[in-house]
């Protein structure tokens, strides 16, 4: 899964139970920093219902996680 770290991000977060919940939205200046926000400050629940758009590109849940946990992650990630 190739993305580039760098390239603005925006990130739409519902939750998935709630009929007809507003999104919250949010953008980024870059992908990396989305991809931490996602990972270290939603709770699991809001992770599974985040869509991550880099670059005309779509993430989801898994996907976000997958890309935090990726060897070319840029930024330092929690002490587990």
């Amino acid at each position: 899964m190739a993305i580039d770290y760098t390239a603005r991000a925006e990130l739409y977060v519902t939750k998935r139970h709630a009929r007809r919940a507003p999104a919250q939205y949010k953008r980024f200046n870059s992908a990396s920093e989305a991809i931490r926000y996602c990972i270290e400050e939603l709770p699991q629940q809001a992770l599974n219902g985040s869509i991550l758009e880099v670059d005309e590109q779509r993430f989801e849940g898994l996907a976000i996680q997958a890309l935090y946990l990726a060897e070319g992650y840029p930024l330092p990630r929690l002490s587990a």
